[in-house]
């Protein structure tokens, strides 16, 4: 029984201490090694997260202002920033709450743009602890229960803060009774309170939270102020890495610092020896193409080379190079050719890499605005078709072979005039023939020498009513009345069936005040003239079939298959005049066209 009643940490010593000597129950036990723990890893992003104003990188305004809200005391209660994702929002906001709250190394400073870091509330807050510092996330906590709880909490004073900081991340995802349950409080806060929102949809918060907020506006950060950052970390982290890499993943970062951070991670993880990072490298993390191969593709295109822009797609094709994102390079160099085009300076300056200075450079030079303008055109559509393919490397080809051959085709405008100088001499008179044209017949008649108006053209009644503003009766007459017979003061008319049933009695009390006689309005079942409206209708018929009769509009036809008119207007035509006739139109006598004027008169399909 000896033994029994011991201590039982006694016997857990003991056991430990003197393994058995013999086998167990279930066997020999295997002696196990100590198990090794894993040291943790943190991320690029978190370790090199801002802890101070200074080390923002690419948010000066944000920074300035907020350095002169601390220095004057004029520190908002409410700050609403906004930015596409990784540009720093949240950290500003731990940052504010980090200024609000620090007391200095001595434990007696008050608040500050430039956080000690070595104080207790600095440390806490750096180590998301702090009880006075509350962080929620909007897009899991949307209701007004949740608002109820932060109104419940801003009533109590900071238990070991100065200032109570609530940051409210997304909040564009709060329903629209959280923001109103949030109102109230968020215009009138207690003083020992401060709140700070962050979102990524500003347009999806309600104006009368936005009304009660100091708004902040966080930029994409800029390409080379990434790839310096960039640098600046891999050398912090004994990592060699090209400048052409560094630049590729601060262009994928698409301005923000998060993402980069992320792929410069990736990057490292991929590296063979984890500390030499190539572009080549970077590029098929990427799934880039070669930046030099987006140059060939760029010049077998323009050159018009099917064979040599098919073999540039291969190579990036065995490379793993994404179709589309080929697609998106080759559209993006031809946005910085068109740059170098307007602004040349760029070639000498430093805002641009050295390939794009050098070699994009001259390149732009043997390439036209009217062509690159072509080319953005049809890649923007030609990316939507990839995108949508089922087979990108097909479409993508297609799309190349498409513009390589459009390559080889003249301007619209030029095309145009050319057409117009050969077809002007062999072709007859454009529309109805006549040696002298009529004169254009007067509206009003000649100016008017008494008070009684002159009416010898049912057109002049319609003159008269839109002259004296009655637009109801000049919109009638020009839509239903066909003339019959016009004998003043006798008026005989077809009226068509929309037209309403006392228009007749109108126009006969208005001829009556206007001419100060008596007329008579009256009703004929005969066909009479066409109406103003039919009449003009008809005419652009006959101006469109004359138009597509034109030698000069069917060699545009045949040079460009998908071409179509899109309007065609008779020039000023007057259809109820019995003694006005259309002016014959000849190509001589035509202004030359622009290529304004094709643009509007024809829709080419490239």
């Amino acid at each position: 029984m000896a033994g029994l009643f011991d201590d039982d940490d006694d016997l857990v010593g003991r056991a430990a201490a003197s393994p058995p000597s013999g086998p167990s129950l279930f066997g020999d036990a295997p002696i196990l090694p100590e198990p090794a723990h894993a040291q943790a890893y943190r991320v690029l992003a978190r370790k090199y997260r801002p802890t101070t104003f200074d080390d923002l990188i690419g948010q000066d305004g944000l920074v300035r202002t907020l350095r002169n809200a601390f220095a004057m005391g004029r520190i908002a209660h409410a700050f609403m920033l906004t930015g596409v994702r990784g540009v720093g929002k949240t950290t500003t906001a731990r940052i504010l709450a980090r200024a609000l709250n620090c007391t200095g190394p001595d434990g007696t400073g008050g608040p500050t743009p430039d956080p000690c870091g070595v104080c207790d509330n600095c440390v806490a807050i750096l180590a998301d602890r702090h009880p006075d510092v509350i962080e929620m996330d909007a897009a899991s906590n949307t209701g007004v229960d949740d608002v109820r709880e932060i109104i419940e909490a801003t009533r109590f004073r900071p238990m070991i803060a100065r200032t109570k900081v609530f940051i409210i991340d997304e909040v564009h995802m709060l329903s629209r009774n959280a923001f109103n349950a949030l109102l109230k409080t968020l215009e009138e806060p207690p003083p020992h309170v401060k709140f700070v929102f962050a979102t990524t949809e500003i347009r999806k918060v309600p104006i009368t939270v936005l009304s009660r907020c100091q708004r902040f506006d966080l930029r994409r950060v800029p390409v080379e102020i990434l790839a310096a950052h960039f640098a600046r970390i891999a050398a912090a982290e004994a990592i060699t890495i090209d400048p052409a890499a560094v630049e590729a993943i601060a262009r994928a970062a698409d301005g923000s610092v998060r993402d980069g951070l992320s792929l410069l991670d990736q990057a490292i993880a991929r590296a063979d020896d984890g500390t030499t990072i190539t572009a080549t490298l970077v590029g098929d993390m990427l799934g880039l193409a070669d930046r030099g191969a987006v140059f060939e593709l760029m010049e077998a295109v323009a050159r018009g080379r099917v064979a040599d822009a098919l073999g540039v797609m291969d190579r990036a094709h065995a490379q793993g190079a994404d179709p589309v994102v080929l697609m998106q390079d080759l559209l993006g160099l031809a946005h910085i050719l068109s740059r170098l085009k307007a602004i040349p300076d760029l070639a000498t300056g430093h805002a641009l890499p050295e390939l794009e200075r050098t070699r994009g450079a001259a390149l732009a030079a043997t390439l036209s605005v009217p062509w690159l303008g072509r080319l953005w055109q049809m890649l923007l559509k030609g990316i939507t078709e990839v995108e949508q393919a089922s087979d990108r490397r097909a479409a993508a080809e297609m799309i190349l072979i498409r513009l390589c051959f459009v390559a080889d085709l003249p301007p619209p405008g030029d095309l145009v005039r050319r057409l117009t100088t050969e077809t002007a001499a062999s072709r007859p008179a454009l529309g109805r023939e006549s040696p002298d044209p009529a004169p254009r017949a007067m509206v009003n008649g000649p100016p008017l020498t008494s008070a009684a108006p002159r009416l010898s053209r049912f057109e002049d009644v319609i003159a008269l009513a839109e002259e004296r503003r009655d637009a109801l009766l000049t919109s009638q007459l020009r839509h239903d009345a066909r003339v019959v017979k016009f004998a003043p003061p006798v008026i005989e008319l077809n009226l068509s069936p929309a037209a309403p049933r006392d228009l007749s009695s109108r126009l006969a009390k208005f001829l009556e005040a206007e001419t100060g006689r008596r007329w008579t309005i009256a009703l004929s079942r005969e066909a009479g003239r066409p109406s103003v409206v039919e009449a003009r209708e008809t005419a652009r018929e006959s101006a469109r079939e004359d138009a597509l009769a034109d030698p000069l509009v069917q060699a545009i036809f045949a040079t460009f298959p998908g071409a179509k008119i899109a309007s065609v207007e008779p020039e000023d035509p007057q259809p109820l005049a019995a003694t006005a006739a259309m002016p014959s139109y000849t190509v001589d006598d035509a202004p030359p066209m622009s290529d304004q004027d094709i643009a509007d008169a024809l829709e080419i399909d490239p």
